[in-house]
């Protein structure tokens, strides 16, 4: 109980209206991660796509390097 009480005073001692907010968000996208929210929110034909492009990532010839992808997008990274 004692990581709560801790937790507790941190929030209580926050006055900026903007900075609990972000808190906030950033606390529920982990909590969201770790229960698989995400995932669940994803529809059946989004989550096949997903497990078919993690598999096919295990085959080289499927991937493109990371130089390649900088030089077709550089005009959007060197912004």
């Amino acid at each position: 109980m004692k990581v709560k009480e801790e937790f507790h005073r941190l929030i209580d001692g926050i006055e900026d209206e903007a900075q609990l907010k972000a808190y906030l968000q950033l606390i529920k996208r982990l909590s969201d991660n770790e229960t698989g929210e995400l995932w669940n929110e994803l529809a059946d034909v989004e989550k096949q796509e997903l497990l078919l492009s993690y598999d096919e990532s295990f085959d080289r010839s499927n991937l493109v390097s990371n130089k390649s992808m900088k030089e077709k997008h550089a005009k959007w990274l060197d912004q």
